[in-house]
């Protein structure tokens, strides 16, 4: 892990596409800025655990549930 230290202002840059800005530091908490080409996703990472998670349980569903479901209509 690279560890850095910024002021507000200041940026890092990640390959040559997304800046990572340094907005604001207040009562103990950072505002960052992040700017990215449209064709990257952005997420907070519980909500990217989140999806992650979801995921993963959808792939889980077994063949039998989808012939069940089938069979049903």
């Amino acid at each position: 892990m690279l560890v850095l230290n910024r002021k507000p202002g200041e940026s890092i840059m990640i390959d040559d596409r997304i800046e990572i800005k340094v907005l604001e530091i207040a009562d103990g908490k950072i505002k960052i800025g992040i700017e990215a080409p449209k064709d990257v996703t952005v997420l907070r990472k519980e909500v990217f655990e989140e999806i992650k998670s979801e995921n993963a349980q959808a792939a889980s569903i077994s063949l039998d549930s989808f012939a069940k479901l089938k069979k049903n209509r």
